[in-house]
Formats: C-alpha cells, sequence, structure tokens
C-alpha cells in the first residue's frame, strides 16, 4: 500500500518546547501531513476533541501534566495511535508509555526521517482496510474470529481490541499451527523497520493473552515457542 495514501493526514504534535514543536512540524508538513501544535498537556486534549487527529505525538516531559497522565486521559474514550517520545536512555519510560496503551515511541535526540517512518508505520498498522479476512472462525466453544465483521467474541461477549492488537491475532490466526518467528511478525505487524524491537511482540501478545485467555499465565490459544516467538493452537485439528 503506498505510503502516498496517508499523506494530508492530521498529526498533533503535544511539547512545551516550541521550537522542538515546530521543527517537527516542518519536517512532517514537508512529507505532505497536516500539522497542528500543542504546548500543554489539557490543551492537547481539547484538540484531539475537536479536531480528531489521525496521530498524535506526545512528549513525555511536559509541565502541567505529563505525557504519561495525557496518555491515560486520552485512552479513557479514544483510539488515536500515540507515538511517545523519550529521553535518551529512559528505558522505562518507554516501557511506561506501550503498557498504558502508546502505539510506539521514538527517543530524543531523532532524525526527522526517523520520526517520520514511524508516523506512517502506525498509520499502515491502524489503516481499517488492512487485515481483513473473510468468514468465521470458531477457536472452540468459548472463541469465536469473525475477521469480516472485524469482530471478536468471548463467551458469546465481543472484545474490544486496539488495531495493532487485532492485526497480531489476525497474522496469527491467519497462520494457525504454525510458528511465526519474532521477525516474522515485527514484519507483518509493525514493519520492516522495527525488525529489532522484539519487545513489541512479548508486549502485546500479553495484552491478547490478557483479554482472550481465560488463564493468560497458562495460554490455551496464544503459544509460545520459546526463544523463537509464538503460534496460534492449530483449531482446525482441535
Amino acid at each position: 500500500m503506498p505510503d502516498d495514501i496517508y499523506k494530508n493526514k492530521l498529526i498533533l504534535v503535544v511539547d512545551d518546547e516550541e521550537r522542538m514543536a515546530r521543527f517537527i512540524r516542518l519536517n512532517l508538513e514537508h512529507d505532505g501531513f497536516q500539522v497542528i501544535e500543542a504546548y500543554r498537556g489539557m490543551q492537547a486534549i481539547q484538540l484531539i476533541r475537536d479536531r480528531m487527529p489521525d496521530v498524535v505525538i506526545l512528549d513525555v516531559m511536559m509541565p502541567d501534566v505529563d505525557g504519561f497522565e495525557v496518555l491515560q486521559l486520552i485512552r479513557e474514550n479514544n483510539q488515536v495511535p500515540v507515538i511517545m517520545l523519550t529521553a535518551k536512555g529512559e528505558e522505562e519510560d518507554k516501557v511506561k508509555g506501550l503498557e498504558l496503551g502508546a502505539d510506539d515511541y521514538v527517543t530524543k535526540p531523532f532524525s526527522p526521517r526517523e520520526l517520520v517512518s514511524r508516523v506512517r508505520a502506525v498509520l499502515r498498522r491502524t489503516d481499517t482496510s488492512s487485515a481483513d479476512g473473510e468468514g468465521v472462525i470458531d477457536v472452540d466453544e468459548h472463541l469465536r474470529l469473525d475477521f469480516g465483521r472485524r469482530e471478536i467474541w468471548l463467551d458469546g461477549k465481543q472484545v474490544k481490541l486496539r488495531p495493532t492488537e487485532y492485526r497480531l491475532l489476525y497474522h496469527l490466526v491467519q497462520n494457525a499451527g504454525w510458528v511465526l518467528t519474532y521477525d516474522q511478525i515485527l514484519s507483518k505487524v509493525w514493519g520492516y523497520e522495527y525488525r529489532d524491537e522484539p519487545h513489541y511482540v512479548r508486549l502485546y501478545v500479553n495484552y491478547l493473552r490478557q483479554k482472550l485467555e481465560k488463564d493468560p499465565a497458562n495460554p490455551k490459544y496464544i503459544l509460545t515457542e520459546r526463544g523463537i516467538g509464538y503460534r496460534f493452537m492449530d483449531y482446525k485439528r482441535k
């Protein structure tokens, strides 16, 4: 799918350093994106409600409400993709952001090309036209998957998945019974540029297990192949 289709998407840049926000805006506009800026956390929340951006780029260090609190407020009722900006070497910030619902992070200092690449990758993952399938899959008496309608049902109740969770589940199920390596999963779900980020896979597999497995510590649907990757249960042979 050509990246050109993502041009003119609206990006919200949230950074209290106006010079940094302007630097990011100019580089994104150079690649054809529309960009709006916010310099305070609550200003960002209001802009998300009013303008409904396609992606939010959110700095962790904010003076009124920090980036993590802003992210929590966003996730209370909005699934807009969020890319966190973190300080170099702050590994705990990266993990915390992903656990709170961020879709990606970029470490300062960063190159303009890296940021644009991450924005496009997030847009690819959240594109509603991708990772669609046909037909209903009854994995067992508890789990029903309808990729045509983009609906997941567990014990008769619909399970809400975020776009990246959905894409991960889709690719695992499409290869049910087969082991997908970390590299294969990263390439299919996140994109080739994420090949050195295996922690994304582990984190999102954990998210899916929390939502789909009765006992996430002893999963029956998404199985670990230690040191290699994951496989979805071979429901066709159950």
